[in-house]
């Protein structure tokens, strides 16, 4: 899932940006919060800019243009096809929701400002308050700093792997949210506000709820678009922290369980995700393929259990996994193979797995097979397994269309690669 400029992050704390006095204002839109803003960035950031960004400013109707055009850049129809039927066979989405038009609704909500690294110019949308619109300011020149050193585009655009995006887009947006906000309370968040960043976390979600569009969107959006700000900013804190003078660019976590998990990224070597190779697959036909990752399974599990334990719980231990959707004559299907640290935790996500579809589709509507457990329910087929592939612990989820058979693997021919 895409992410998008959150502005909550700093409304729901109802601190005003930090003005400044004395200095130039200089031309254009916001030139004195631009002004203001740099010195305590570069500060803050530990790089200089090699020159600011140019300011430009844009209505709702261009920032909706915008985002049309950068979903037929960034998500060619195919893809997002893909994400969309693998949301709906996972139960994260509802059948109905077309994904396209829901995302262009919520990202024209949110948006109050962004910066194109295409065309180097950093926007804010026209008649947003003064306030918000200056701690944007803030954000997004973070942003312009961060690509005047590293190609933001190619982070954030990693083909057939969302996970590894998803961490990408962590680390850019996590040290945004962490210097604008620092900036803002002018020091640390623990020392200057009670609670520190949990209360931030729980400030944010708070006012996320009183946004329309966001406080209905299914929890898989909701928790993908507020990732990369908390969860990136806690990876920049505690990265600051160990090594005040590193860049969190300068080696970049390759997976949300690096993000999430302070070991799996600062151990030597680090906790690298393997990498899974998925066969052609019988009787169907493969449109697209891409990795869930520790963070989106984690979403899978509380979205149908609503335990945030047995989520966490079950979602630990992952390391890797890849998913293909399925054309088959009968319609669409998945097939989702994970492989896990441990034959426990293999364990306990399957176990997890097979519960969340009893939950889905009403208890009593497993039955056995021949390493695990198989569903049949509201016209589809879902088969539970597990076992030992290639000495690892994994799991492979399948759902097709009732009368398709779910045998859509030959776990012969996978190839798994650390």
């Amino acid at each position: 899932m895409r992410s998008f400029e959150v502005v909550v992050c700093c409304t729901a704390l109802g601190i005003a940006a930090c003005g400044g006095e004395g200095r130039p204002a200089g031309e254009g839109p916001y030139a004195r919060e631009i002004a203001d803003a740099i010195p305590k960035i570069e500060r803050a950031v530990g790089l200089k800019f090699k020159t600011p960004p140019k300011v430009e400013a844009r209505t709702k109707q261009q920032v909706r243009a915008f985002l049309e055009q950068k979903f037929k850049e960034d998500l060619p129809a195919a893809q997002l096809e893909g994400e969309q039927t693998v949301l709906r066979r996972l139960g994260l989405i509802p059948e109905t929701m077309d994904l396209r038009a829901f995302m262009l609704d919520l990202y024209t909500e949110q948006i109050a400002g962004y910066y194109d690294p295409a065309r180097k110019v950093l926007y804010v949308v026209e008649g947003t308050d003064t306030t918000i619109a200056s701690i944007t300011v803030t954000h997004e020149l973070v942003h312009a700093l961060q690509d005047q050193y590293i190609n933001l585009d190619s982070l954030q655009h990693l083909k057939n792997d969302s996970d590894r995006e998803a961490a990408a887009q962590a680390v850019i947006e996590g040290q945004a949210t962490f210097e604008q906000m620092e900036i803002m309370v002018g020091g640390s968040i623990a020392a200057k506000i009670p609670g520190g960043w949990d209360e931030v976390r729980r400030l944010i979600r708070q006012q996320s709820a009183q946004m329309p569009i966001f406080s209905r969107a299914p929890l898989i959006i909701q928790e993908s678009a507020v990732f990369p700000y908390l969860s990136g900013a806690e990876f920049v804190r505690r990265l600051k922290e160990r090594s005040p003078n590193a860049q969190p660019f300068d080696r970049m976590p390759t997976s949300t369980e690096q993000v999430m998990h302070p070991a799996a990224y600062e151990s030597n070597p680090p906790d690298a995700p393997t990498s899974v190779t998925l066969p052609a697959p019988r009787g169907a036909t493969s449109v697209y393929d891409d990795v869930m990752g520790e963070f989106a399974t984690r979403v899978f599990l509380f979205e149908h259990l609503r335990d945030q334990n047995a989520a966490v719980r079950g979602a630990a231990g992952w390391d890797g996994d890849r998913y293909m959707v399925l054309k088959t004559p009968a319609g669409d299907g998945i097939v989702w193979l994970s492989v896990w640290d441990t034959p426990l935790d293999a364990g306990e996500f399957g176990d997890l797995a097979k519960q969340a579809l009893n939950h889905r589709y009403g208890a009593g509507q497993g039955s056995p097979v021949a390493n695990g457990t198989e569903f049949h329910a509201m016209g589809r087929t879902v088969r539970v397994l597990g076992g030992d592939l290639q000495g690892r612990p994994y799991v492979l989820y399948v759902d097709v269309p009732a009368g398709v058979s779910p045998d859509m693997i030959d776990l012969s021919r996978v190839t798994l690669r650390q």
